[in-house]
């Protein structure tokens, strides 16, 4: 009985290999979550350009009225973290929450899907606090309370 002989592979081989893109399509992919709001961001090499839900992304959230001074800070802050812009095209698929949420849900999918392109964006991403997600979301409404935390007026007699 022969055994198969152990091979000795580089570790920046090992690190090509071990990156997950998708086969189909060659892109990476990154989720993004907040509040509500839940973004598939696809990755890949090429133009710079940003389609979300279809669009391009200043048409869609122009919509919610959004500047494009506040687009370019908030969207594209993973690529001017990691210096890559205009470097990889962007599509995302958006659904759920408000303007806000998915603008954010985006933007970590972004910086995810950079991680796993490659490995070392992690850091500058990390200083930037661009791959911390945000856990914050609304509070439940309770029992005997008008909203979460408002309370029926007390009147003493």
């Amino acid at each position: 009985m022969e055994f198969a002989q152990e091979v000795e592979i580089p570790l920046e081989q090992a690190i090509e290999e071990t990156r997950r893109a998708s086969p189909g399509t060659g892109a990476f992919h990154g989720v993004g979550r907040r509040k509500e709001a839940v973004a598939r961001v696809y990755l890949k090499e090429g133009d710079g350009t940003i389609l979300v839900n279809g669009r391009p992304a200043e048409a869609y959230f122009a919509a919610f009225a959004f500047s494009t001074d506040h687009l370019n800070r908030h969207l594209l802050s993973p690529f001017y973290a990691t210096g890559t812009i205009g470097r990889y095209t962007v599509r995302a698929r958006v659904e759920g929450g408000g303007a806000t949420g998915q603008l954010e849900a985006v933007r970590l999918g972004i910086a995810r899907a950079l991680v796993e392109m490659t490995p070392e964006f992690r850091k500058p991403l990390k200083d930037a606090g661009l791959l911390t997600r945000d856990a914050r979301a609304v509070e439940r409404k309770k029992y005997g309370h008008r909203k979460a935390r408002k309370k029926e007026q007390y009147s003493k007699r």
